[in-house]
């Protein structure tokens, strides 16, 4: 486990040497092992990763509390180098007490949080819908500021600057400009909007958050952002340090490789030694 001021401390340093901070997502042991081994500084687990690794566009499946909780003991078992961070659906009805779904969590092996699934990238009609029962982006906010009061270490995803300046207040140590969900691969979403759109959208939403809090730590997610060129021109034009991958991590590289290795094997022809005259003729004294 990995107490706040410890994963703090460790972006930090990171900045300071002039290194992007990497927030990987892992619904596996074998991803989760592989990205700390590349190097990632924390590993995010989202129930919605298993969708991924099930061939599936990323999509909430089943309970989500309950499948990320479930996750906690397979990623830990295989890494410990890293702070694992844990996906909380803080608008789950069946989970009303957020201070005891935060324990859960902690007490699972997460030291950390991330608001996720998010409705704040879900369009304001369905968001207006979940509010009105109070079970809106509002419970994300809640959720992040309890994370604060319990000195657990905090990632908020932000769609807007009025997200992010409600993020900012509620004490994220991270603010995440979401910007949609990442393109490429199999089942990416190919249409939206270009890298200089986003880049424009994560400075209107990074400007707000530093509006209310001037050294809140900022990251970056989703869109037209999958692959590390991407990285680099959001780097250059926006205050972010670093990146939170999710389908560019444990999705798309998958796709790839082994692709890469069925059809390397595939392309392998199918040949024989030619056989030597008296090795058949010994065979045949044999039979």
């Amino acid at each position: 486990m990995f107490d706040r001021p410890e994963i703090l401390a460790k972006i930090t340093a990171q900045v300071e040497a002039g290194k992007a901070v990497l927030a990987a997502a892992s619904s596996c042991g074998l991803v989760a092992k592989c990205a700390a081994l590349g190097g990632a500084d924390m590993l995010v687990v989202y129930s919605t990763g298993l969708s991924r690794l099930m061939g599936l566009p990323t999509s909430r499946i089943g309970d989500s509390n309950a499948r990320t909780l479930e996750l906690a003991a397979e990623i830990r078992n295989v890494v410990s180098s890293v702070p694992v961070i844990g996906g909380v659906e803080a608008w789950d009805p069946l989970r009303l007490d957020l201070d005891d779904l935060l324990d859960k969590f902690w007490a699972a092996g997460f030291s950390g949080v991330i608001n996720y699934p998010t409705i704040s990238t879900m369009g304001e009609k369905w968001r207006e819908r979940r509010g009105r029962v109070g079970l809106g982006f509002e419970r994300e906010v809640e959720m992040i500021a309890a994370a604060r009061k319990k000195n657990i270490f905090s990632l908020a995803y932000v769609a807007s600057p009025h997200d992010a300046k409600a993020m900012a207040t509620a004490g994220a140590d991270c603010i995440v400009p979401h910007v949609g969900a990442t393109r490429g691969g199999l089942v990416g979403h190919e249409e939206g909007q270009s890298i200089e759109e986003a880049i424009r959208r994560i400075n209107d939403i990074n400007a707000a958050a530093q509006a209310v809090r001037p050294d809140v730590t900022l990251l970056c997610h989703g869109g037209a952002i999958a692959e590390p060129q991407d990285t680099s021109e959001v780097y250059r034009s926006t205050g972010c340090v670093g990146f939170v991958g999710a389908s560019s991590i444990e999705r798309i590289p998958i796709e790839r490789a082994v692709k890469a290795a069925a059809a390397e094997f595939k392309a392998v022809p199918l040949t024989r030694e030619r056989q030597h005259p008296l090795q058949n003729l010994h065979r045949g004294t044999n039979e």
